[in-house]
Order: structure tokens, then sequence, then C-alpha cells
């Protein structure tokens, strides 16, 4: 399935059913009078956050969405039916743009929840309405309003609570793999992950967390390089950050401070979250190699750093679940 995170649609609410002019012409009512009806008010477009999707694939080749016309007023005083509002169910997480305002509409977080986008017109009054002692024939009446048109910009926010983080081929990837029933791509080289991987990490007590493995960050991601820069957004909502920084890599502390300088660099408060720092793939270091590294880890950012390799899922599941409990 495609990842898709953003998407710009045009949405238009229905135009509401004309008025209706006509007069009554029963055989035994005389001086009839007029008897048209009111036009039913056009649809609604309705965004409806729905917790089974996690993507705006369905976006990607339909770009306008219209609610249904309300029918016209009939006569004998029928008023017209309303239209149908156009429900679109988009992921829990997506946060919803006015481009022409410039302004934040809605923020779909929770399931169910629904945000009207595009109401639709009122339906145009009969001839009925225009009756009065002066004009006891009115022969006009009123045409349906239009439905409100917007251009829309959808954002989506994945919901996880945990947020792993790293440099390119850390390990993210595998040890999400090993937490969860998560079957993300795993290689030997840089950037295998191209989109953000969720999986729910049971805790000893029986409750699920949602993790999220974000592609790896480089130097300059808060400026467009690499990929990180279009995922960060992801962890905007996360209770906390699991940060990875590989053992075997060339400078592991330098690695640390330029995933902090780049969080800090994005803003939005990245920097500040509770963060647990893990040593992986120790399994390649002497055990003396890998209490130095930890050991200067812990000096430099003043955390307790942890040491894991994710092929002991085991293992790993109890390391996280209890730091998670232990920050709340």
């Amino acid at each position: 399935m495609q990842f898709i995170d953003q998407a710009e649609v045009e949405v238009e609410g229905g135009t509401g059913g004309d008025g209706m002019t006509s007069f009554r012409r029963e055989k035994y009512v005389p001086a009839g009078g007029p008897s048209g009806g009111t036009g039913g008010n056009g649809g609604s477009v309705v965004l409806l956050a729905n917790s089974n999707l996690q993507t705006l694939l369905d976006f990607k080749f339909k770009h306008r969405f219209k609610a249904q016309d309300g029918e016209k007023g009939g006569s004998k005083n029928k008023t017209g039916a309303t239209g149908k509002d156009l429900l679109i169910e988009v992921p829990c997480g997506t946060l919803v743009h006015d481009l022409e305002k410039e302004q934040l509409m809605g923020d779909l977080t929770e399931p169910g929840q629904q945000l009207v986008i595009a109401p639709g017109g009122k339906g145009g009054l009969g001839n009925s309405h225009f009756l009065s002692n002066r004009n006891r024939a009115p022969e006009r009446s009123q045409p349906g309003a239009p439905g409100a048109i917007r251009r829309i910009k959808l954002e989506l926010k994945l919901l996880a609570e945990v947020g792993i983080i790293g440099f390119p081929n850390a390990g993210k990837s595998t040890l999400i793999s090993a937490l969860s029933s998560a079957k993300p791509k795993v290689a030997d080289y840089p950037f295998t992950t191209l989109i953000p991987n969720l999986g729910v990490v049971r805790k000893p007590t029986g409750d699920g967390t949602l993790f999220a493995d974000i592609p790896g960050l480089i130097e300059g991601a808060h400026a467009g390089l690499g990929l990180g820069h279009d995922f960060l957004r992801h962890i905007e909502r996360t209770k906390l950050l699991l940060h990875l920084v590989d053992g075997n890599a060339v400078d592991p502390v330098a690695d640390y401070l330029t995933i902090q300088q780049e969080l800090t660099a994005y803003g939005q408060g990245l920097a500040n979250k509770p963060q647990i720092l893990a040593i992986n793939k120790i399994d390649a270091l002497l055990d003396e190699d890998a209490e130095a590294l930890a050991d200067k880890l812990s000096a430099v950012t003043g955390k307790k750093v942890f040491q894991i390799f994710s092929r002991h899922s085991t293992g790993n599941r109890g390391i996280i679940a209890s730091d998670l409990d232990s920050i709340g």
C-alpha cells in the first residue's frame, strides 16, 4: 500500500433546491391561492475519522468531491427532499486546512469524529411564503443557494505514542519488527525505510502501545535533506521518542548530537519530548567497548543508556515496556 500523508482537494456542498411557483386549483377550493413549496437543502461534505485507515491514498487520483443537490419544491406546499451528505473517510490524525483562508479547520483525532468542511446551500422559498394582504397571488419564488466551495489541504500526522528515531541503518525497522507484528523492509543499506511503519507493542500489563518507525534522519533533515523532513511531522504527536544509536557507527556520540540538533531546528517541541536512549547492535561489540560507549553517551546526555540488539525480541520488549512505565 502506498503511503500518502498530504493531499489537496476541492469540495463543494450541494446546491439547494429551487422553490416552486404554483397555485391551488382543486375543484371545491375557491380562490385557492399560492401553494409552491420550499426546495430541499443541499447536502454537506463531511469528513469522518476512521481508525482503520493509515494513508490518504484515496485522494491521489480523485481531487474533487461534491455532495448531492437538494430537490425542487413541489406543489401543495411540498418541501423538496434534502440532498444526502457526502461522507469522506480519512485516517485518525488528519489535519484539515482551508487553503484560501490559510487557517486550520479541524483536527480529526478520535475514531468516528466528524467535521463539516463544505455546508450545503439552503433551499429556495416557494411562492406560498410570499403571500401577503397586498399580494394574494405572488408569482415569485427563490432559487436554491449554492453550496460552499473550498480548497482544502489534508495533512496526516500519525497518532503513535512512541516514535523511533535515529540515523539511517541504525536498526529501527529491525527493532519494530522484533517488538511487534509489523513487517517493514529490513536491509543492510541506508534509507531502507521510505515510509513510517506502525507496530503495536504489548506491555506486560496487556495494554498495547503504538510505535512508529520514522525514516532515517541525517544532518540537514529539518531543511529538506534526506527523507526525514517529509516525515518529522509524524513524531509531533508522540508522547516520547526512542532514540537508537548505531553502536557500529564511526562516531555514535556525534550521531546522537546531530539528531538532537535536527529536532531542535525543526521545532514543534520535538527536542523537549522525553527520550529513551539505546545503543543498538551491541552484539557486534566487545562487552568492554559497549560499556565504554554507554558511559560516554550517558556523560554527554545525562540519560540512562540501554544496550540492545534486535534479534532477541523478548529482551527488547522488556526493556522498552519497563521504561515506558517509568516515564508514564
